[in-house]
């Protein structure tokens, strides 16, 4: 097995996984530390190191709040310690391969983790890549700048590095990218095989590296778990994305908030004091468009096809991010109906029903998640694109005392075949989904394809790509696995077809 490898900056020593034909390298330096006259700059050179250097843990977690102090489903879920090493000093990223030796050319998954831009971390339990790569994969996880730490701007920033005044997390993605891409032959793995992965804010990352010139030809594939966003019934489809005009000005609130009279002062500050500050001023920071990585919102750039002509697996779990309209009586849904959709607003009042309001006042409730994705998938055919695109819906019987149901994130307990390591009473039905889920991904990272044989050498049910003619997707289910047959429902397909007019 490989335990010991020489990177671009010294020797790395790994650490025999649970299964010893697997070896991890956990903190393995990829960029400077971001810290001092570092700090909201693009990252910076490695230093190289004398001797051999032990990486059997991970490296300090970005700047956040701690961890496993709250009693929300995710700090019940994997946010459970305390305890775990933070630091502004976190680009670090970690490797697990099964490869015995540097020329066995394995194909690599790089993965960046969700968290809303504000949280989370390679170290979460749920993100153990030994199962994956006991598939012969190379599994990269990437840490980043999270917050305010990786997405603030400011108009002294701008002014005085121009070619690099905002994204600092997506900079810190790029240049571990940029890393594995140079050094992973000596891990076993293959740098033009590449496929970028990730979930929610990870998921809405690789979208933003899928729409950029700068991350242009440095992947193969890619994967988005519940990370593409587009609202049905909001003029601003997309939230999380910023103005860089917008963004500097809330980075100077901040400064005021903090007291900071320039940037050399915000600099000099605590970094535990400024995270403080931070979660009181209540701003968020996140992507920004800043015409320098980011050149526009993701999802419109992909519609346009302005991104890296690569197959694409995307979907959501069954019960998170759903949009509706609310109205507190029929007059008012309807003239917000009129509103939304001039000239159509019959045709829409009539998909909805008798019973158009919840007794909340909502109606029209759609997934977004599945709303955006449809509609990237259908565009991708209808540009006639080389690539192929595969959509799925995770619905499994998740257990535990808090009834969770489909809950956001909870899927990637399967896709790591990790579910060992948590508290939920999973059962053997459980088991057999994530092994076949981790097989279809792996299989995806291996050709494109996510297509193949279950461990028993039986083929598992076919998922067919996502077609004008058969808009499908394979439904990961406790109960079974296979294409979901069902026709879009009308009132999807009623708004798809305005994204599609929009679009054209």
């Amino acid at each position: 097995m490989i335990r010991i490898v020489k990177t671009e900056n010294g020797l790395v020593r790994g650490i025999e996984a649970a299964d010893p034909r697997i070896t991890a390298f956990k903190g393995i330096p990829f960029a400077a530390p971001p810290v001092g006259e570092n700090r909201w700059r693009e990252p910076k050179p490695c230093e190289n190191w004398e001797g051999i250097r032990d990486c059997y843990r991970f490296g300090p977690i970005s700047m956040q709040g701690v961890p496993g102090l709250g009693d929300n489903i995710y700090d019940r879920e994997w946010h459970v310690d305390p305890e775990i090493a933070m630091s502004e000093d976190c680009l670090y990223l970690n490797v697990w391969t099964g490869a015995k030796k540097a020329d066995e050319k394995r194909p690599v998954l790089v993965w960046y983790f969700g968290g809303g831009l504000q949280c989370g971390y390679t170290a979460e339990m749920e993100f153990d890549g030994e199962r994956l790569a006991r598939r012969g994969i190379i599994v990269v996880s990437v840490n980043y700048r999270v917050n305010l730490f990786g997405f603030l701007s400011h108009p002294e920033l701008t002014a005085s590095q121009p070619d690099a005044p905002a994204n600092f997390g997506h900079l810190d993605q790029l240049e571990g990218l940029k890393w594995v891409i140079r050094n992973i032959e000596a891990f076993g793995g293959d740098p033009q095989n590449i496929t970028i992965a990730g979930q929610s804010a990870g998921g809405g990352s690789v979208m933003t590296h899928l729409t950029t010139p700068r991350s242009q030809g440095l992947f193969q594939k890619a994967i988005v778990l519940s990370g593409v966003f587009c609202r049905p019934y909001d003029k601003n489809p997309d939230p999380f994305s910023h103005t860089l005009s917008d963004a500097e000005k809330t980075g100077e609130k901040f400064f005021e908030f903090i007291g900071a009279k320039d940037l050399t002062q915000a600099r000099a500050m605590d970094g535990k004091l400024l995270h403080e500050k931070y979660e009181q001023f209540g701003g968020f920071m996140g992507t920004v468009i800043d015409g320098k990585f980011c050149f526009g919102n993701s999802f419109q750039r992909f519609m346009e096809n302005k991104r890296a002509l690569v197959p694409v697996m995307a979907g959501n779990t069954s019960d998170e991010f759903f949009d509706s309209i609310h109205a507190d009586s029929d007059e008012e849904l309807k003239e917000k109906v009129k509103t939304l959709f001039p000239g159509q607003e019959e045709e829409f009042l009539r998909l909805l029903g008798n019973e158009a309001r919840d007794k909340e006042g909502n109606a029209g409730s759609i997934s977004s998640i599945e709303f955006a994705v449809r509609g990237l998938f259908h565009e991708n055919a209808r540009q006639n694109n080389p690539v192929n695109c595969y959509y799925y819906t995770f619905d499994a019987d998740i257990p535990g005392w808090d009834h969770p149901g489909n809950f956001h994130s909870v899927d990637l307990w399967f896709f790591f075949e990790t579910l060992a390591k948590c508290w939920r009473p999973f059962e053997g039905k459980h088991y057999d989904l994530a092994r076949q889920m981790a097989n279809y991904w792996a299989n995806f990272v291996k050709t494109g394809d996510p297509n193949g044989e279950d461990a028993n050498g039986s083929p598992m049910p076919v998922w067919l790509p996502f077609t004008e003619e058969n808009p499908d997707g394979i439904l990961f289910s406790t109960e079974k696995i296979g294409m979901n047959q069902k026709k879009e429902e009308e009132l999807m397909a009623f708004l798809l077809n305005r994204l599609k007019e929009k679009s054209e």
